[in-house]
């Protein structure tokens, strides 16, 4: 059931909502999805704390306009041991919004006893979150393969590039999209890990990642466009987020993506991706295709950020090419977010 005064939106979606007016950011997860709301959590001490603001991102809770002490405050609840609120903090969260603050701090968080792990599983919660944190570098690496969607005319260039995910990564899975419709074909190269696979994609956006999806002999895959990157130590840690999912029942991973036009940031931020996934996730939606599962088997993480590299003739004829494919698809909103400069 959602609490009283909690627009419970899926994690997923809430960039097509936020992104349409001009809310102020989370001074955590960077989100312009602060809203009023009337949340409230009970502490430890059994007092009753209500809240102003939430994000609807991250489910971070605020008394006041954002400000720099919102970063001290999470910080001096990490430092406690389990991690936990007091009366006197200027914020609140529930387990599953500790979660995922943490991962900004290289910490992975445990639920302290059963009550907190039964809120886990069925976010959010009224009551206050409590943790155990290690750091996120401390646990054991899960196999994790990267997937690159391209087209043909961009094979080569991915190809140059993916020594730097071979750094890391179990396998890295190349899917290039054959100008014809025509069988699916494979030429592998199994002694250094790379895997080069041609399909049609056909106007199927989803269908193309599903099938790149299967291609992976990991557990888990990160997803990523041949206008995507990301830095080494992200794929690192990408390893380590794995294990956190299989520990917690999670089947998709979100990060942040940093859009790029013309090699400067955009205000279109963070731009959540489910990109980390376990294998047998599917993706739904021709366009902006999104990951099908229970958004409460899902967690933001906020370790680094995907980066997208576009260029500003794309972006103007991108949403209406996606519309085309997708009537009312095509999130034509996007074009004056992905047009304007990234600030505060």
């Amino acid at each position: 059931m959602t609490p009283a005064g909690w627009f419970c939106i899926p994690c997923d979606s809430a960039d097509d909502l936020v992104n349409q007016t001009p809310m102020p950011r989370c001074p955590l997860c960077q989100a312009r999805g602060l809203a009023p709301t009337t949340r409230s959590l009970a502490l430890e001490s059994e007092e009753i704390r209500s809240f102003r603001l939430a994000c609807s991102h991250c489910g971070l809770l605020l008394d006041d306009a954002p400000g720099a002490d919102a970063q001290a405050a999470f910080e001096a609840i990490c430092a406690r041991r389990p991690a936990h609120l007091r009366p006197e903090d200027v914020i609140g969260c529930d387990i599953y919004t500790l979660r995922t603050l943490a991962t900004r701090f290289g910490l992975a968080a445990y639920p302290a006893d059963p009550a907190q792990a039964r809120d886990l599983a069925s976010p959010h919660g009224q009551r206050a979150g409590k943790a155990d944190l290690v750091a996120l570098s401390s646990l054991p690496a899960t196999p994790v393969s990267v997937g690159i969607m391209c087209s043909e005319r961009e094979a080569e260039g991915v190809l140059d590039t993916v020594a730097r995910y071979r750094a890391w990564a179990d396998v890295v899975v190349v899917l290039v999209d054959r100008a014809a419709d025509m069988p699916m074909r494979a030429h592998v190269r199994h002694e250094d890990g790379i895997s080069v696979v041609s399909r049609h994609l056909g106007g199927d956006f989803a269908a193309q990642r599903n099938a790149l999806q299967d291609l992976s002999p990991s557990a888990w895959m990160l997803q990523l466009d041949a206008d995507e990157d990301i830095s080494g130590n992200l794929g690192r840690d990408l390893k380590r987020l794995a294990t956190l999912g299989d520990q917690q029942g999670i089947l998709s991973i979100g990060l942040p993506r940093m859009n790029f036009v013309d090699g400067v940031q955009s205000d279109l931020y963070p731009d959540l991706q489910y990109r980390l996934n376990r294998r047998e996730v599917r993706y739904e939606g021709i366009v902006h295709e999104r990951p099908a599962r229970p958004w409460q088997r899902s967690f933001i993480a906020l370790c680094g950020e995907i980066r997208h590299h576009l260029t500003a003739e794309h972006v103007a004829r991108r949403s209406k090419a996606y519309e085309a494919l997708q009537p009312g698809g095509g999130r034509l909103f996007e074009e004056d977010a992905l047009s304007r400069l990234f600030s505060a």
